[in-house]
């Protein structure tokens, strides 16, 4: 029984949030007991015509996927600053997962969106969802690792939970600069881990030799028909030393299928 019980979807109405929760529509499904909470988060504060507005706008679009929805799904609105926002309210509504449209670098020019700063300062799961992408159930699914070991167990559980859902398959990719041995080292540990922890999901554990970790991950997803990229940022872990995010901020802009960074 799957541990996901509410999405939330911070919605603007802009086309990557429509592409957005038509991708979520249909990963929940007909058959799931997942609710879906829309937000929209206004710079100012909205009249009460304004939210009746956008609430019905928002079910309107629902409704035009044609897909009957096991749990009713809400629309909420709220004002201030766009991240420190969407995490008050995933930390009210005890959302267990944040989905959000990005547009990646098309239009920011490399600028780093909302969808990336938030996977960083998010404690929950958050899948960024790229503007066109393609509307399909994950089938297989890329964990990328690092050297690092895995030190919180727990945070495979919402990948375990996706691969159940869709029965699908997932490959660990480790992409190394130098020494393949150096990473071979921690492969044995974590590889216990993996078998336990993703069960018979878990199809098998590439190691590539790429001087660029992002191009090298990209060009995995292509031969590999990659449905969905989980990474596991470690701005937030306690025994390892906090990378910037860089690769975390480089994927959510340039990846062309959902990210999945799991927390």
């Amino acid at each position: 029984m799957s541990s996901l019980k509410k999405v939330l979807i911070p919605f603007d109405f802009s086309e990557a949030s429509v592409n957005a929760l038509e991708y979520v529509v249909s990963f929940i499904g007909t058959q799931r007991s997942i609710g879906i909470l829309g937000l929209y988060v206004g710079t100012m504060p909205l009249s009460e015509a304004d939210n009746e507005k956008l609430r019905k706008e928002f079910l309107q679009l629902l409704d035009s996927f044609n897909t009957k929805l096991k749990v009713a799904p809400e629309f909420t609105t709220d004002t201030g600053e766009v991240i420190s926002t969407i995490l008050s309210v995933q930390e009210k509504s005890k959302a267990d997962l944040i989905m959000m449209g990005t547009m990646g670098d098309k239009i920011t020019d490399e600028a780093i969106t909302n969808t990336s700063k938030l996977v960083l300062k998010a404690d929950c799961p958050v899948l960024a969802i790229p503007y066109g992408t393609g509307i399909k159930e994950p089938k297989n699914i890329a964990l990328v690792m690092g050297g690092e070991k895995i030190e919180d167990k727990a945070v495979l559980g919402t990948l375990l939970d996706l691969a159940r859902s869709f029965d699908a398959r997932v490959h660990v990719l480790t992409i190394y600069k130098e020494s393949v041995y150096d990473e071979e080292a921690i492969k044995e540990s974590n590889e216990n881990l993996l078998e336990y922890y993703l069960e018979h999901f878990y199809a098998d554990h590439t190691f590539i030799k790429s001087e660029d970790v992002e191009q090298g991950i990209l060009d995995y997803i292509k031969k590999k028909n990659i449905d969905m990229l989980t990474i596991l940022p470690r701005n937030h872990t306690e025994k390892s030393t906090p990378s910037e995010g860089r690769l975390t901020k480089l994927l959510t802009l340039h990846s062309e299928i959902p990210v999945l960074a799991l927390d």
